[in-house]
């Protein structure tokens, strides 16, 4: 599915970018652009971005909602 329209990026090339090292949601809009024209698509393309970096951490990290006042799971890179 297409999440930005503005730069036409989909969730497939955001899982892409999380899959290749992307893990900052900084890093992915100045890799992709989304998110970063007109905004509309922010909120989905965080649900994406977070969702794969969970699918993706496989015990190497772990998301931490509580300490985050936004919302939005923030990623620790622990050792196993």
């Amino acid at each position: 599915m297409i999440v930005c329209l503005c730069h036409r990026v989909s969730d497939r090339d955001i899982r892409r970018n999380v899959d290749a090292g992307v893990r900052n949601f900084d890093l992915l809009q100045d890799e992709t652009g989304v998110a970063s024209a007109c905004g509309c698509c922010h909120d989905c393309a965080r649900e994406v971005f977070d969702s794969a970096m969970v699918k993706g951490c496989s015990g190497v990290c772990h998301a931490d909602n509580a300490a985050q006042p936004s919302g939005y799971p923030t990623f620790a890179l622990v050792r196993a």
